[in-house]
């Protein structure tokens, strides 16, 4: 059935085809393994940066304590001087950046995106949020961790979208929302309720 190669340069032609056949089967096997491995490490690679982003979306939040709202000095008119929103680091999180912590907030005004203010004094800032702190005196400092275990962001009622900046001002009655918004990308939902009647100039009501 076979057919005898008695001829020896005839067995060397094929001892070398097969041979280069061999060689020519390692090669692609240690292509294909060098291919898989750079797949799976990109792969692992890749799961372990959208695990970290999951448990940073999930563990990096902010917590709200309350929310309160100063009435001015003549409860009649019936409008806030600020709204105070007392806020802290949820179990497990690391410290949060408020010069990235963004606030998105809807109100009777319309809609805006608040930023840290310039200034860090605890002042109503049109546009903008602001810091009650003591430990946060600047915007370096202007972290949320264990040291300072709760700060309090202050925002102006008479600027967008509160007010009008008009003489519109956010009192009684209004609502509003606000998405507090970490760096890591987590979302915090206040809704800010007012009361329908302050009673008393300069008190604290809560919201």
């Amino acid at each position: 059935m076979f057919e005898a190669i008695l001829s020896e340069d005839e067995r060397g032609q094929v001892g070398i085809g097969t041979l280069i056949v061999f060689i020519a089967m390692v090669l692609v096997a240690a292509i294909a393994a060098g291919v898989l491995i750079n797949t799976a490490g990109f792969l692992q690679s890749q799961a372990e940066a959208t695990g970290q982003e999951s448990t940073d979306l999930v563990s990096d939040r902010i917590e709200v304590v309350s929310t309160t709202g100063i009435v001015t000095s003549n409860a009649d008119d019936g409008d806030l001087q600020s709204i105070r929103v007392v806020i802290t680091t949820a179990p497990g999180a690391d410290d949060i950046d408020l010069n990235e912590t963004v606030i998105q907030a809807v109100g009777p005004q319309g809609e805006e995106t608040l930023t840290l203010a310039d200034t860090v004094d605890g002042s109503t800032t049109a546009g903008s949020f602001n810091i009650d702190d003591s430990e946060i005196t600047s915007q370096d400092s202007a972290v949320l961790n264990d040291a300072n275990e709760e700060t309090t962001i202050v925002l102006d009622p008479a600027s967008a979208p509160f007010g009008d900046g008009a003489g519109t001002v956010f009192g009684e009655g209004d609502k509003a929302t606000l998405d507090i918004i970490s760096p890591a990308s987590a979302v915090t939902q206040v809704e800010l309720r007012s009361p329908d009647l302050y009673n008393n100039d300069n008190e604290a009501v809560r919201l």
